[in-house]
């Protein structure tokens, strides 16, 4: 076996881990891979060489960095692969994963946002690049510069401004929608305070194209060209803009429409005797009408998109401007991008806290509900963690500033919300192919549609050439279709982030919806995390009970096992003795050696089975305790139990109407224990799960979820993110659950802003309602198009004995993108909460 280490740079979370694991496990089933997204660091041990497995990263998309790799030839690292870089092997520096956030002007339609995609993509240096039509934005991975990205959208036609700020960014979009908004309404008053009247002029009186009206009509041709010039430009300069880019776009069909009906128009006024008697008809009314009513929409639209991004605005709100700061005794009210790490920060009753830090002095309740979805202000006392955006309660603190700037635990989520509004999931991929030919093919189905009613159509076939033909490219235009997946993918995720669960990514709220089975960690999960010793039997005569304490802490003080934090509690009067040789042994527990050479063992029963130590004198007692679903811990000294510890972490509260609402929504739960099988078995009766693994390593977390998803399920982990990081990166989809750790937010599809199992079912929740969403969208926009385009075309002539007219096309062409808007609105309503039981709501409610 080969021991590989890489420096991958497109790697970003853990499941880019469990894409390359796939990439290479299919070409050596035995290899491991193990990835750290923080560091971008990638482990393989495969059979594999280093040629094979960077071309197997390579086309799987996450090429290695070119000078990251290191090798040995046996299963284990060097010492170059391990630990920390040196002078010698120095950690390739590379920004290359740093997205970087565009806005993107002048995008109308699905058809731009492909133009755009492209244009980024093909640029060298580029990773990754997603553009979001909803946002208006792009984000960009790889080491291409911002000149050369700004470049690249430049030539496809649109214009791009590198975001620095989001929040200066996210303002100046809204500003930028609301003066568009308004500029579309104008144009389209004006476009109709001319068409409308015209167009009850066409139904009470027939143009006659002779003497003084011939000019009249003239002067209103003239009139109709002058707004359309006007209101209508923008339309024909995008249509311009395109050809010249070689593109077709929304605009390029709204300006060959309009423009179609007014040349026809004026070459009947200008000209008559050149075109058939039953062909002349006026068409100036059409041309106004379809700016006027498309405007219309579009300012409608841009309304409705407005309210899309709330969640997103209300977290960029909770930042702080400015920030009490002390210096030299003196406290200052300084600019907020000037406070940095150790400095000292007043908070005063009712203020926002501008930082994250650790309270020196004063106690107070903080709300934290905007951050973790949890209405239960919360304690804080000296030494405890404190966030930017929460909100002081009645108390002052002063605390040392931890993280400033975007580092701060507010400044990762609203990052974390506004990538994740900006991606896709896959079941847009259909819409995303369709829409990247759409225009071009509707340009073709309009000349087909013109050439079949010119040559076989009835009379007055010139004029039935004209409606169908502009009717068709009027009607089809895309802006439904590339609406549709990320207007609703944007409320969604900010949505979820209101409650208290951080998305990572579309693909991550697709999957989440679909899941038939979740599979949840005991510690910490479905229990407090907060274990406690509720039993104790010393057994040695040789040892007193200050001495068996007195191990117990020198053993635990160096253990980071939640159950070692419960045993020192109990013991923690004893003063520590020396040992020497300690060791900790992952799912089993702690050795060590006394100065006399007597062995100490400190672990479950596996661990004092491989020690050889009897346990038969403590059968029954030992039974009893995992009866009540305690852990139990055992003491080994020489060859001899000397004391055996039962340890309890209790369920949480809200653990069992959780499980309850999580199994009403079709899941099946299956928890995952390194306990017994006894007091695991006691835990999950009380949470009422039936399908419970126990005296499971870390390891066989991941080969549970194997198993799983061997039987044909669709597997969500919950687990916090750092210990069961190969599960939750096996798993369809990782929920993280906690307090959204560096390490949690990277490695989890989706982290937990609180720890209750309710998140993990609002999360389901939500994303079952965002999916039915936009399949309720793709399901309108492909509908509108399917049925739209042929009867446009004039399917329903030979039964009606008319056309569709090109105002109407308008018309039905603006309300789809409403309409796709608006459906989509109807998700900041939606409630995941009102799904819990409501005892347990109403518990909760009476605690605040």
């Amino acid at each position: 076996m080969n021991a590989h280490r890489y420096r991958i740079d497109a790697m970003h979370c853990q499941g880019c881990v469990k894409r390359m694991r796939a990439a290479v496990q299919a070409e050596d089933v035995e290899a491991e891979v193990v990835g750290d997204p923080a560091e971008k660091r990638l482990d393989i041990d495969t059979r594999l060489d280093a040629e094979q497995v960077s071309a197997l990263l390579t086309e799987a998309g996450y090429p290695p960095n070119d000078d990251g790799h290191r090798q040995t030839g046996s299963g284990e690292p060097d010492a170059a692969a391990s630990g920390s870089p040196s002078a010698d092997h120095p950690t390739p520096a590379s920004d290359d994963s740093r997205p970087r956030r565009f806005s993107i002007d002048g995008m109308t339609c699905a058809g731009c946002v492909n133009a755009v995609q492209k244009a980024l993509s093909t640029t060298t240096g580029v990773q990754h690049a997603q553009v979001d039509f909803a946002g208006e934005s792009a984000l960009v991975t790889g080491s291409a510069s911002d000149e050369a990205l700004i470049d690249a959208v430049r030539s496809a036609g649109y214009d791009a401004t590198p975001v620095e700020d989001l929040q200066t960014a996210n303002e100046r979009r809204q500003q930028d929608a609301e003066r568009r908004m308004r500029r579309h309404a104008i144009e389209s008053a004006v476009s109709l305070a001319l068409g409308l009247p015209l167009m009850l002029a066409m139904f009470v009186h027939t143009p006659a194209l002779t003497g003084g009206e011939r000019w009249l009509w003239f002067a209103l041709g003239m009139a109709t060209l002058g707004v359309l010039a006007t209101a209508g430009r923008r339309f024909f300069d995008g249509a311009f803009k395109a050809f010249r880019h070689h593109q077709a776009n929304m605009d390029t069909l709204i300006a060959l429409g309009s423009a179609a009906a007014w040349l026809y128009s004026m070459a009947v006024v200008l000209f008559p005797g050149a075109i058939p008697e039953g062909s002349r008809h006026l068409y100036f009314e059409a041309s106004l009408m379809i700016v006027g009513l498309i405007g219309l929409g579009q300012a409608l639209e841009l309304r409705a998109r407005g309210r899309t991004s709330q969640a997103l605005s209300r977290l960029l709100d909770l930042g702080s401007d400015t920030a009490r700061v002390i210096r030299e005794g003196r406290e200052l009210d300084v600019d907020i991008d000037t406070v940095t790490t150790g400095e000292r920060i007043r908070v005063r009753p009712g203020e926002r806290l501008p930082v994250d830090g650790e309270v020196e002095t004063g106690e107070s309740y903080i709300d934290e509900s905007m951050l973790t979805g949890e209405p239960t202000p919360v304690r804080k006392s000296a030494g405890q963690a404190v966030s930017a955006g929460t909100l002081n309660g009645q108390g002052s603190l002063v605390y040392r500033a931890t993280q400033v700037g975007d580092d701060t635990r507010l400044g990762r989520i609203v990052d974390q919300v506004a990538r994740a509004q900006a991606s896709r999931p896959p079941i847009g991929a259909l819409a995303d192919r369709v829409s990247a030919v759409f225009v071009p093919s509707v340009m073709i189905a309009a000349m087909l549609t013109a050439l079949i009613w010119f040559n076989v159509g009835p009379a007055p076939q010139l004029i039935h050439t004209l409606i169908a033909a502009t009717t068709v490219l009027i009607i089809a235009c895309p802006c439904a279709l590339g609406l549709a997946t990320p207007i609703s993918t944007m409320i969604g995720i900010g949505k979820a982030a209101e409650h208290g669960v951080l998305v990572r990514d579309g693909e991550a709220l697709q999957s989440a919806s679909r899941l038939t089975t979740l599979v949840v960690d005991k510690t910490g999960t479905l229990t407090e995390g907060k274990p406690r010793v509720i039993g104790r039997h010393d057994e040695s005569p040789s040892l007193s009970r200050a001495e068996i304490d007195a191990i117990v802490v020198a053993l635990e003080r160096r253990s980071e096992h939640p159950l070692a934090a419960a045993l020192l509690a109990a013991t923690h009067d004893a003063d520590a003795i020396t040992i020497r040789d300690f060791e900790s042994y992952s799912g089993r527990g702690v050795t060590a050696t006394l100065d006399d050479g007597r062995g100490l063992w400190l672990g479950n029963e596996a661990m004092m089975s491989d020690a050889g130590i009897d346990l038969t004198g403590l059968r029954e007692t030992t039974t009893q305790w995992q009866q009540q679903a305690a852990s139990v811990i055992y003491l080994g000294v020489g060859d001899a139990l000397a004391a055996a510890f039962a340890v309890r972490d209790p369920l949480r509260d809200d653990s069992q109407a959780a499980i309850a609402r999580i199994q009403a929504a079709g899941l099946r739960v299956v928890m995952l224990s390194g306990d017994s099988e006894t007091a695991a078995r006691a835990i999950a009766t009380e949470a009422g799960i039936d399908e419970v693994h126990a005296g499971l390593l870390p390891a066989d977390k991941q080969r549970i979820v194997e198993m799983l998803q061997g039987r044909g399920e669709r597997v969500g982990m919950v687990g916090d993110g750092i210990n069961d990081a190969p599960a939750l990166a096996q798993a369809e989809v990782g929920f993280a659950i906690g307090h959204g750790t560096d390490v949690a937010i990277e490695s989890a599809g989706m982290t937990l802003m609180r720890d209750s199992l309710h998140g993990v079912a609002d999360a389901i929740a939500i994303s079952r309602a965002t999916l039915a969403n936009i399949r309720q969208n793709l399901w309108g926009a492909f509908g509108y198009n399917a049925l739209g385009i042929p009867i446009a075309a004039g399917v329903l002539y030979p039964i009606t004995g008319a056309l569709l007219s090109p105002l109407l096309a308008a018309l039905a062409m603006s309300l789809s993108s409403v309409t796709v808007v608006s459906n989509a609105n109807r998700l900041r309503w939606f409630d995941p909460e009102r799904q819990r039981p409501q005892a347990t709501h109403d518990r909760e409610t009476a605690a605040t």
